[in-house]
């Protein structure tokens, strides 16, 4: 078997399936004969690898987005156990979507099968008692940003600083997006990014066509354009509502968000990981987020950080504004971002702040560091030392 290693990777949503990529790229440089399967979508294809399950059967988010759709997700979690079981795998590499994964991790371990848990669930932020369950489910475990690491060193817990790969993956476009769309220069382009996930499309996508409609009452120089995330359609967008009476361009394609982000002179942005990426292009945002109301009551106990943008969070202090819930209304977002379009130095400031993002993010190579990880736990079952 250790001829041809066979490496289950379970991600449960784009982002997650794009840091899987990455590591199987880096993974196969080093070793060819790997052998991938798993959760996923169209990136780890792209890498080489099959698919049980795509991400976009596993696209919620919050408790009550959760509790709805637990049947399905069970079922979708027995179906990898079963995988797990019947194919006895070299190794379980876990991205993300923590629930759904530490349940697979822990079911791997009983059956002996080595696991690694790449990018950290927020425990600094919210529910610290999860580094038990975390200290069962897992083998090792390999973090994006500097300060974990010594969170799972305290609690005895084999992990390596990676680095976080968007500082690799992210990089200006070599074109301009306005002149491919025509878009004269004196227009402005405003981005608008509700998410991936299901759910959060239907609770977004209509807050910001509305938005979108206030800020064209006031200004008639504005271009909107939107990049669609893995899974989303046209024809999802506008069952959702009308956009017939607005100057917005939908763009679909793996490179689009990036020169969505690089091109326009502000963005609205649901919070996420694309909060990084458009810090790394030193783009102005304005980001939002609206959950269900039992999600948001309980997040709003247990959360202990006071931002809720990766931009900020990672800054240490709120670079971006964050509307959140019913602060996240078409009135306020439009006033806004009103205030910032109308004040050209104000957005020349932000992305002059927005340059320690990448600072702070650290080194690129992240891919390579986890691919490391990944080859001394298929060859040694664990890793060697904790780098």
């Amino acid at each position: 078997m250790m001829n041809c290693p066979h490496i289950v990777v379970c991600a449960g949503e784009p982002s997650g399936d794009n840091l899987a990529a990455g590591m199987m790229r880096a993974a196969s440089t080093s070793r060819a004969d790997l052998r991938f399967t798993g959760m996923g979508g169209e990136q780890m294809r792209a890498a080489g690898a099959e698919t049980l399950i795509d991400v976009s059967e596993l696209a919620v988010m919050g408790l009550w987005e959760v509790i709805t759709q637990y049947s399905r997700l069970k079922r979708l979690l027995h179906r990898m156990q079963q995988h797990l079981e019947q194919t006895r795998p070299n190794l379980l590499v876990l991205v993300d979507y923590v629930e759904f994964n530490l349940r697979l991790g822990a079911y791997a371990r009983g059956l002996g099968i080595p696991v690694l848990f790449y990018v950290s669930p927020q425990i600094w932020a919210w529910r610290q008692k999860r580094i038990h369950r975390i200290k069962r489910s897992v083998d090792a475990m390999a973090v994006l940003f500097p300060f974990e690491r010594a969170i799972y060193e305290e609690h005895g817990i084999p992990v390596r600083y990676v680095g976080n790969p968007l500082v690799d993956q992210v990089v200006p476009p070599d074109h301009d997006l306005r002149e491919e769309l025509g878009i004269d220069q004196q227009q402005r382009l405003i981005g608008l990014l509700p998410g991936s996930r299901s759910g959060e499309i239907k609770r977004h996508w209509p807050l910001l066509l509305a938005t979108a409609r206030c800020l064209g009452k006031h200004r008639t120089d504005l271009h909107f354009v939107v990049p669609m995330a893995s899974g989303i359609t046209e024809s999802t967008l506008d069952s959702l509502g009308s956009r017939a009476d607005l100057p917005i361009t939908l763009l679909s394609g793996r490179s689009r968000s990036h020169q969505v982000m690089a091109s326009s002179d502000l963005l609205l942005i649901s919070s996420g990981t694309a909060t990084l990426e458009a810090g790394l292009l030193q783009t102005p945002m304005i980001v939002f987020y609206r959950m269900s109301p039992l999600s948001h009551a309980l997040f709003s106990r247990l959360v202990r950080v006071p931002y809720i943008a990766l931009v900020n969070i990672v800054a240490g202090k709120p670079l971006v504004p964050e509307r959140i819930q019913r602060a996240a209304s078409p009135e306020a977002l439009c006033d806004e971002a009103l205030g910032w379009l109308n004040d050209p130095s104000r957005l020349a400031k932000i992305r002059e702040s927005l340059d320690q993002v990448r600072e702070r993010l650290g080194p690129g190579g992240a891919d390579e560091r986890v691919a490391e990880m990944v080859l001394q736990m298929v060859e040694f079952g664990h890793l060697t030392d904790t780098g």
